[in-house]
């Protein structure tokens, strides 16, 4: 297991060139590798899971350096469905996906 857990966080290294640290804890209830992502101010930056074979699952939450919300998004087996909130100067703007493909 700790060998899988390496591996995933080799995968999503990309993900935090602008962060300073990140946890990584498996939930051994939904079979997930639950992330929380921080900015280099220690504020947290995004947080969500992914599975073992490193496809982003279920809710991601972005937020800025200050701790304000910027994105409520889902994925499913690494697709981008469901309605995501994106947070743009204090009103919200709603986007659905199916399957990756966007609809306002």
């Amino acid at each position: 297991m700790k060998a899988l857990l390496t591996f995933a966080m080799a995968m999503f290294v990309s993900l935090t060139f602008a962060q300073k640290e990140k946890k990584l804890t498996l939930n051994e209830e939904t079979n997930l590798i639950d992330v929380v992502y921080y900015h280099n101010n220690g504020e947290v930056s995004q947080t969500g899971s992914f599975t073992l074979d490193g496809k982003l699952e279920g809710n991601w939450i972005s937020y800025d350096k200050e701790g304000n919300k910027l994105v409520s998004a889902y994925y499913s087996n690494g697709k981008k469905v469901g309605k995501w909130i994106h947070w743009v100067n204090g009103k919200k703007k709603f986007v659905n996906y199916n399957n990756n493909v966007a609809s306002l």
